[in-house]
C-alpha cells in the first residue's frame, strides 16, 4: 500500500515529542482564553492566572468543563478572545431554545482548519489528481466548506454542488468524472437509487472513494455503501465546537479514526461521574482546542459516545484513534445530518397557541433518508368541515422548523386527547430508524 503523507513530520511525530508539544500548545490556549469573559471567570476562579501555572498535561484535569449550555449562555462574545476586526468567518447553529452558538474564526484559525482537512483526505490515499464533488450542505453548516478548502489546499479539482438534487448529482459525476465524494451514508443510499432509475451503470462512474460522516453508521453500512458502489468509504468525524470536519479520519487502513492531537488534546470521561477513562474504555470524548485563536474552547463537552485507541496503526501515524461514534450522552438526535434536539422542536410547537402540550416525534426512514414526522394535538375548533384552517397551520409549522432547525418535517395535526399519554416521564421520541444490512 502506498501510504500517502499530508504533513509526515507532524502525522508520525513520536509520543515522547509530542507531549511537550502539546504542552506548550495547552499552554499558549489557557492564556489566550483568560483574555475571554467567561474563561476569564472560570480559571481565575481555581487559581489559574496564566497558561504557566499548567505545568504538565495531566493537569488539564483540574481545568473545568465547557458545555454547549456554556456557549448558548455565552451568545454572542463571552467567547471570543480576539478583537472583532481579526475575526473573518463566524459560523452559528440553532439553540434549543432559540439562543444559537457561535465559533468565531481569524484567518489563521482558517488556514489550520483547512490544513487539517488537506491531511485528513490524504491520509484516505487522495491527492491532486483527484476531483472531489462536495455533496454536504454549505453556508453556517460547517460541514460543507471545511473539506471544500481542504480538498483545494490538495490541488483538486472541487466541485462544490452541495446537498440534495440526485439528478444534478448523478449529472456532474459523469460530466466532470468525479472520483470523490463527500456526503451523509444516508445520502449516498438516496442517491443510489437515482442511478437505478435513469438507469445508468455504475461502471460508467470514475468513483473511487467517499468520505461520510455527519451522522452515526455502522460497519454494515459502510459496507454496503462500499459494495453498492464498489469503492473504498472513509469514516471521518467532526463538530462545529471544534471547527467542523478534519478532527478525526480515517487513513487507507480504515481501522477508526485518527484523531488529530497536535490540534486537539483529547479525553474520555465517564459522562455520570465526569472521572477520566483509560485508553480503550467507552465513554464521552471530551476536546481541547490547541491551535485556535478566535474561540479557545477548553475541555469541551461532545457528549459523542467512543473510545481511545492507542494500538500503532499500520500507516505509521503516531496520533491515537478513536473508535466509530456510538451514541450520545444527551438527548439530541440526527437526522440525515443535522443535529436537533428535542426541547428545539417543542419550543417551535409552543409559539403556536393553536398547538396542544401534546406531541410525539416520531422518526423513521423513507428509502435510505431520515424521516421526521412530528404528531401533535391541536385544538378543538381546527375540526371543522373547513379544512383551510388544518392545512394553514401545517403550512406555518413546516415554514417553521424548515427555517429553525433546517429539517422539513412531516406534521400530523390530532384531537386533544388522541395521542397516548405517558405514566410519568413523557415519551416524546420515538425513532424506529434501523441500520440497514
Amino acid at each position: 500500500m502506498d501510504i500517502r503523507f499530508w504533513d509526515k513530520k507532524i502525522e508520525t511525530l513520536p509520543r515522547d515529542a509530542l507531549h511537550p508539544f502539546q504542552l506548550n500548545r495547552l499552554q499558549q490556549t489557557i492564556d489566550r482564553a483568560l483574555l475571554t469573559p467567561f474563561y476569564q471567570a472560570a480559571l481565575t476562579d481555581i487559581g489559574v492566572r496564566s497558561g504557566r501555572d499548567i505545568t504538565s498535561l495531566s493537569q488539564l484535569r483540574k481545568l473545568p468543563f465547557t458545555t454547549k449550555e456554556d456557549l448558548r449562555k455565552g451568545f454572542p462574545d463571552a467567547f471570543l478572545a480576539v478583537d472583532k476586526r481579526k475575526v473573518i468567518r463566524v459560523h452559528v447553529s440553532s439553540g434549543t431554545t432559540g439562543m444559537p452558538t457561535v465559533i468565531y474564526h481569524t484567518k489563521r484559525d482558517i488556514v489550520g482548519w483547512t490544513e487539517l482537512c488537506a491531511r485528513s483526505i490524504v491520509a484516505t490515499g487522495a491527492s491532486s489528481e483527484d476531483v472531489f464533488q462536495n455533496m454536504m450542505s454549505y453556508g453556517l453548516f460547517t460541514g460543507g466548506l471545511g473539506l471544500h478548502y481542504g480538498g483545494e489546499k490538495v490541488g483538486m479539482m472541487v466541485i462544490p454542488v452541495g446537498s440534495g438534487n440526485g439528478k444534478r448529482q448523478v449529472q456532474l459525476m459523469r460530466d466532470f468524472h468525479t472520483t470523490t465524494v463527500h456526503a451523509t451514508p444516508s445520502y449516498l443510499l438516496h442517491l443510489y437509487n437515482e442511478f437505478e432509475a435513469e438507469t445508468i451503470p455504475l461502471s460508467s462512474l470514475t468513483l473511487k472513494r467517499a468520505f461520510v460522516g455527519a451522522e452515526p453508521h455502522s460497519e454494515k453500512l459502510r459496507k454496503k455503501i462500499e459494495t453498492l458502489y464498489h469503492i473504498d468509504v472513509f469514516n471521518s468525524y467532526g463538530m462545529s465546537e471544534m471547527n467542523g470536519p478534519g478532527v478525526a479520519f480515517e487513513c487507507q487502513y480504515k481501522q477508526e479514526m485518527h484523531l488529530w492531537e497536535d490540534a486537539f488534546l483529547m479525553e474520555v470521561i465517564d459522562p455520570q461521574t465526569l472521572c477520566p477513562l483509560p485508553d480503550g474504555k467507552e465513554g464521552e470524548l471530551v476536546l481541547t482546542t490547541l491551535n485556535r485563536e478566535a474561540t479557545p474552547l477548553i475541555r469541551y463537552r461532545s457528549r459523542d459516545l467512543t473510545r481511545i485507541l492507542s494500538e500503532p496503526c499500520g500507516c505509521g501515524r503516531t496520533h491515537r484513534r478513536i473508535a466509530r461514534i456510538k451514541g450520545r450522552s444527551d438527548d439530541m438526535i440526527i437526522i440525515n445530518g443535522v443535529n436537533v434536539f428535542p426541547s428545539q422542536i417543542e419550543t417551535i410547537l409552543m409559539r403556536f397557541p393553536e398547538v396542544g402540550t401534546n406531541y410525539v416525534i416520531h422518526l423513521d426512514k423513507k428509502e435510505a433518508l431520515d424521516r421526521l414526522t412530528i404528531k401533535t394535538e391541536v385544538a378543538p375548533r381546527l375540526f371543522t368541515d373547513d379544512s383551510r384552517k388544518l392545512e394553514d397551520l401545517k403550512s406555518r409549522l413546516r415554514h417553521e422548523f424548515k427555517s429553525t432547525i433546517l429539517v422539513n418535517p412531516v406534521i400530523e395535526l390530532h384531537e386533544p386527547g388522541s395521542l397516548p399519554v405517558s405514566q410519568g416521564k413523557a415519551i416524546r421520541v420515538v425513532d424506529e430508524r434501523k441500520d440497514l444490512n
